[in-house]
């Protein structure tokens, strides 16, 4: 009853996805522990961040029908109000809220305008000018060296706390350095699990009833009486705001952000996989495709090498298992996880129990 009651009614309708879902929970809950090393816990709050992210892009194309490019630019104002706000203000808590209320309150307010100029249009119309929207900032970051660092961004510091400099102990504990860094996971970790809670919140309320049936009729929903660009509006509001969050996360990881790192296409590249891969109009999907895709991303070089060491007699079989081939093959992979599972993973167990 607790369980159903924090999932917001919505259970994973599966042994196996629940099973999978809980494994990956408790390795991300125990990865300084379980997977001791600077990359593995790197891997683990990259995969944190991707979580909210591609949760909150699905809160606009899974449960809401909306096709929009212009999600990495609300990551990117999360990530950039951390570091313009820290690098002026100090290494501070303040710094942090001030810049995060502030990208928070940007994010909101150019979602607005995006909503209210753009929503009317139709589909890939939508697409394309929310496209050049993102286009435009990005190209506007790089420039505003003197506020955002141009082209080589900024490098900042954050409060001494959760500094990697800072150390609880000198003693490790179970094979983990007790510092600031993993002080600092776990300030990710919980601020992922409390935004993926409160958008399964959003998602089986009244208000996510009604974007679903936005989604699946739109003109049956404005006839019943449901404004349509207002709910449309909202989603794109509540999306970009998670999204800015999401940025945040990443910046307070990395103390660091540029162009590249928050605004590249090459990131909505990688949400739109992970929708697919984990499945569209599912909360838990993001979760799932984004462990899957990032751990595949980090990984996939080293076992190439592996590998490719043990097919060495076989030269042309090593040189298809080349690690400088690993984009052939995680598109291999994403290739046959869209065939084996149409409707993504989560979409494909939960089809199976029924």
């Amino acid at each position: 009853m607790f369980m159903k009651r924090i999932l917001s009614n919505d259970l994973p309708g599966s042994r196996f996805l629940a099973l999978i879902l809980a494994v990956i929970v408790l390795a991300l809950a125990f990865a300084p522990f379980l997977f001791p090393g600077v990359k593995a816990l790197s891997v683990a709050a990259k995969i944190l961040v991707f979580i909210v992210l591609v949760a909150s892009f699905d809160l606009l194309l899974g449960y809401t029908g909306i096709v929009s490019f212009a999600h990495t630019m609300f990551f990117g104002i999360g990530a950039y109000g951390i570091a313009i706000s820290a690098s002026n203000i100090g290494p501070t808590w303040g710094a942090i809220a001030v810049g995060l209320g502030a990208s928070l309150l940007l994010s909101l307010l150019l979602s607005l305008a995006i909503g209210l100029f753009s929503l009317r249009v139709r589909a890939i119309f939508f697409a394309m000018i929310t496209l050049a929207v993102a286009s435009a900032f990005q190209t506007l970051a790089s420039q505003l060296s003197g506020f955002t660092g141009g082209e080589d961004g900024l490098t900042f510091k954050l409060p001494e706390l959760i500094s990697p400099s800072f150390e609880f102990s000198e003693e490790p504990f179970l094979g983990a350095s007790l510092d600031g860094r993993l002080l600092c996971y776990y300030l990710l970790f919980v601020a992922a699990v409390v935004l993926v809670l409160a958008m399964l919140r959003i998602v089986n309320s009244p208000f996510g009833r009604v974007l679903q049936a936005i989604r699946e009729n739109e003109f049956r929903a404005e006839a019943i009486g449901y404004r349509v660009v207002v709910y449309r509006t909202v989603s794109s509001m509540l999306s970009a705001m998670f999204a800015c969050a999401a940025g945040a996360m990443l910046a307070i990881w990395l103390r660091y952000n540029g162009p590249d790192t928050s605004l590249s296409f090459e990131i909505m590249v990688d949400v739109l996989l992970i929708v697919v891969i984990g499945g569209m109009g599912t909360i838990y999907g993001a979760v799932i495709g984004a462990a899957i895709f990032v751990i595949a991303q980090s990984y996939l070089q080293d076992l190439l090498r592996l590998a490719g060491e043990q097919a060495s007699a076989l030269p042309w079989l090593a040189a298809l298992l080349s690690p400088d081939r690993w984009l052939l093959w995680l598109g291999v992979l994403f290739v046959l996880s869209v065939y084996f599972f149409p409707t993504g993973v989560v979409g494909k167990l939960r089809a199976r129990l029924k």
